[in-house]
């Protein structure tokens, strides 16, 4: 199983991204702070602003959400997905690409996180 940590703004907001729309499971939540959801072998570690991984860096630096680090979803109809998505006004950060392994689009989680929708050729 592959686990990833994603720092969050909101843990409850990005519960509801994840399980709403990319069909993750809540396996356990711990207050405001931190919860686990799961997608078949992927856990992904939901870390707010209260949670220990959020605590600045000896030299300062904050552990902030965003970036562009990534995991992958992949999808059979990604233009259903896109469309579903648009409708319940998720942020994406560009338009379909279509190489030689297939589609791709950034989105975004409610706090600047993003996901790959990949759907393979």
């Amino acid at each position: 199983m592959a686990t990833i940590r994603y720092l969050v703004n909101e843990v409850k907001d990005s519960i509801d991204f994840y399980v709403i729309h990319l069909g993750f499971e809540l396996v356990e939540q711990m207050g405001p702070a931190f919860a686990i959801v799961a997608k078949g072998d992927l856990e992904l570690w939901l870390s707010g602003p209260q949670s220990s991984a959020a605590k600045p860096m000896p030299d300062g630096r904050k552990p902030e959400a965003g970036g562009w680090n990534r995991f992958v979803i992949e999808v059979e109809d990604i233009d259903s997905v896109i469309a579903s998505m648009n409708e319940a006004g998720i942020v994406f950060r560009n338009k379909i690409v279509v190489g030689p392994g297939g589609k791709q689009i950034l989105a975004e989680d409610p706090s600047g996180n993003p996901i790959e929708i990949f759907q393979p050729a």
